[in-house]
């Protein structure tokens, strides 16, 4: 029955391509990467073989590829992705030896699959359960571990009818799980083999902030001085709320507070760029001067009130130039990625959303993360941080310290995979 719904999905994804981008994309790049495993595998090598779903998926293992690229030269690195958004993105990285899209799970094509790239090690990141797949690379014996993973106890594997889908998770050689509930309820239906060892979102954040982006429109924009102009402009060092993959939802509570405050200003990264989207933004500010990333210079930026980051691949970096951070979709089918903000010691907002997001749980315990749900609540939490600079730097402080205490998962791995 499994496999046959594989054959339906994949009937599906190919009667819509012609009308679908993303389903497009993925029917022609499935069909590539028999030839690519066969041009580029290379024969009298080890390979590690990392499953991401998506892009998520990829930052959470990215941490494990380039240390194992750089502590272990006598493996190669096989990637591959499911979602169009997560390969088109990064096709081209080099921290692996060869990329491409991951076949439908049916058992011909995970046999081919398998015959052509003959990995040593596979490795899912998060939440990749293929049956067929884990059940041959069990059949093989081909180490196979689950990073990263996290379990609820509302997932089909711990319901009295899925049970024999549950069946799938005994092929994996050992888990390696975010928190102590994924190890219960996975102890509960009788896999063992299994280690808390955190999250390496964590450790990969780490890396984004060494690797930031020095951004000369953003310095300019905080600090009321562009590098260019006279050393006897005066250096104001303003304050800057930064709001990160904002939605409409978002936008109408912050956007509203800031148009009555003068004395920050308001740097705004938006989730969604089209030009509507934009527009509707620009129509919800009052009486400040707004410039966009793209069509500004340092020199008008430090004279705005308003920063709109229009473009992409900012958005880790932007984070540097703020004092408190919020990230939108909490108002919507979640909230965005928290830890990028956090990791700057600034405090993180967010809306109510957030129950599933264990990094979100875990900045509201520790003082450094606030959820609001209404424009009253943010009105409040952004007095207080406004109006006490110890409260402010405390929050900071606390976001701060609670990625760092949690960062080393990558190394807990490696530590416990034998290569």
């Amino acid at each position: 029955m499994y496999s046959l719904l594989i054959h339906f999905y994949a009937f599906i994804i190919a009667l819509i391509s012609p009308f679908h981008r993303k389903a497009r994309l993925m029917r022609f790049g499935q069909w590539k990467t028999n030839s690519i495993l066969r041009e580029k595998i290379d024969r009298n090598a080890k390979y590690i073989w990392f499953h991401a779903s998506s892009l998520g998926e990829f930052e959470q293992g990215r941490p494990m590829i380039e240390k194992i690229k750089a502590q272990y030269p006598g493996y190669k690195i096989l990637l591959t992705f499911f979602s169009p958004s997560g390969y088109e993105v990064r096709k081209n990285y080099n921290g692996a030896d060869v990329i491409c899209y991951l076949p439908f799970d049916t058992p011909y094509r995970v046999k081919k699959f398998l015959n052509l790239a003959n990995p040593a090690v596979a490795v899912f990141i998060k939440y990749e359960f293929w049956s067929n797949f884990l059940h041959i690379l069990k059949y093989r014996n081909i180490p196979t571990y689950s990073v990263s993973s996290i379990f609820r106890e509302d997932q089909v594997f711990f319901k009295w009818y899925g049970r024999s889908y549950a069946g799938v998770l005994k092929c994996f050689t050992r888990f390696f799980v975010q928190n102590e509930e994924s190890k219960r309820l996975l102890e509960g239906i009788g896999i063992t083999a299994v280690d808390v060892v955190g999250d390496t979102r964590f450790d990969r954040v780490l890396q984004i902030k060494e690797a930031a982006k020095q951004l000369p429109i953003c310095e300019a924009f905080r600090t009321g001085v562009a590098s260019s102009q006279s050393a006897d402009v005066p250096h104001h060092d303003f304050k800057v709320f930064v709001a990160g993959s904002s939605w409409p939802p978002d936008e109408n509570i912050f956007i509203p507070f800031f148009n009555e405050h003068k004395d920050w200003r308001l740097l705004i990264a938006p989730h969604v760029i089209a030009e509507e989207h934009l527009k509707l933004i620009l129509s919800l500010i009052k009486g400040k001067k707004v410039v966009r990333y793209t069509q500004t210079t340092p020199e008008e930026a430090a004279d705005a009130d308003v920063l709109i980051i229009d473009c992409f691949g900012l958005l880790s970096s932007m984070y540097n130039y703020g004092d408190v951070a919020y990230i939108g979709g909490g108002f919507g089918v979640g909230i965005h990625n928290t830890l990028e903000a956090a990791v700057w010691n600034m405090p993180v907002i967010f809306g109510p959303n957030n129950k599933k997001f264990q990094e979100a749980q875990g900045l509201l315990k520790s003082g450094g993360g606030f959820e609001i749900n209404t424009y009253e609540d943010f009105s409040g939490l952004m007095g207080s941080l406004m109006n006490d600079e110890t409260f402010l730097k405390q929050a900071g402080d606390k976001a701060g310290a609670f990625v760092a205490h949690l960062a080393g998962a990558t190394d807990k791995v490696l530590a416990s995979v034998k290569l």
